[in-house]
């Protein structure tokens, strides 16, 4: 995910290695293995800042569930590209990935979907996040963002529908939204404290509410990690975080889970991508 600020160029391409084969045998010998489907952008790839792609929060959930990942992210995918750019040429995600050099993201986890029939177990996605990243340095971001929304939601109702399709009615899908790391504008350089304020207006909303009805329309569910990690905790209440001294409760949540009060990088750290996974864990049980 890129939001409210580009990737700054440091993402060098990983290595992509495609899930084994599962061994061929007799049919009652074994279960069939279950997949974890991931599609997404930086997040799903798990991408922190010095270091590349890492497990994140798709290895976390993989594990938990006992599932196999099939992780078809790539940093920088915006709701457009993940629909319609051929390949990924900016950082694939490491664990668990998938080439697909010459079709869409979309195209070729739907054809993984769809060729595993009765084997997919769960299918994720991060993305939107890249589409309002012009918004950072808009006049007025918030009505910047809104904008943006109606391509969003068409964008990720048609991504949604098309993963239903090939999965069929019962396969769980999750939608997950951001942290709002750019609260941490309250305390990086320059600070401002306005942006920061405004980034908790746009995803609650804006951001969040399309992104919730997009995946609702083919029967996902949406896990509202902002709320969950803190960002709608009145700025007016307040803690003490070294080395900030007394900042609002949110943004001391997001300067611990995220490098955004530290470097300015909106990704997260370990702890950040374990919280999303499990806050996708704990969706999945409560629907079960």
């Amino acid at each position: 995910m890129v939001v409210w600020g580009g990737l700054a160029g440091m993402l060098g391409l990983v290595g992509l290695v495609g899930p084994a084969t599962v061994a061929a045998g007799p049919a009652a010998a074994a279960p069939a293995t279950k997949w974890y489907v991931a599609l997404g952008d930086s997040y799903a790839v798990g991408y922190q800042p010095g270091i590349g792609a890492t497990s994140g929060y798709t290895g976390y959930v993989a594990a938990h569930e006992h599932l196999r990942l099939a992780n078809f992210g790539c940093a920088g995918a915006t709701t457009s590209s993940i629909l319609t750019s051929v390949g990924c040429h900016v950082l694939p995600a490491s664990s668990g990935a998938v080439a697909y050099p010459t079709t869409t993201q979309e195209a070729a986890a739907a054809a993984f979907i769809s060729a595993h029939p009765g084997q997919i177990g769960l299918i994720t996605v991060s993305i939107g996040g890249n589409d309002v990243t012009a918004c950072a340095v808009a006049a007025s971001p918030v009505l910047c963002v809104g904008g943006v929304g109606p391509t969003i939601m068409s964008n990720v109702t048609t991504l949604a529908a098309d993963l239903r399709a090939a999965a069929g009615p019962t396969v769980p899908i999750v939608g997950l939204t951001y942290p709002d790391v750019i609260l941490g504008q309250w305390v990086h350089p320059p600070v401002s404290t306005t942006l920061a304020t405004l980034s908790v207006t746009a995803f609650k909303s804006l951001v969040n509410p399309t992104l919730s009805a997009a995946y609702a329309s083919a029967g996902g569910r949406f896990v509202d990690v902002t709320a969950a990690t803190g960002a709608y905790v009145p700025l007016s209440r307040t803690v003490r975080l070294p080395p900030y001294g007394r900042i609002p409760v949110a943004v001391a949540s997001v300067c611990r889970i995220s490098y955004y009060c530290s470097a300015g990088n909106i990704h997260l750290h370990t702890s950040g991508y374990r919280t999303m996974g499990k806050l996708i864990v704990a969706s999945l049980a409560r629907r079960r």
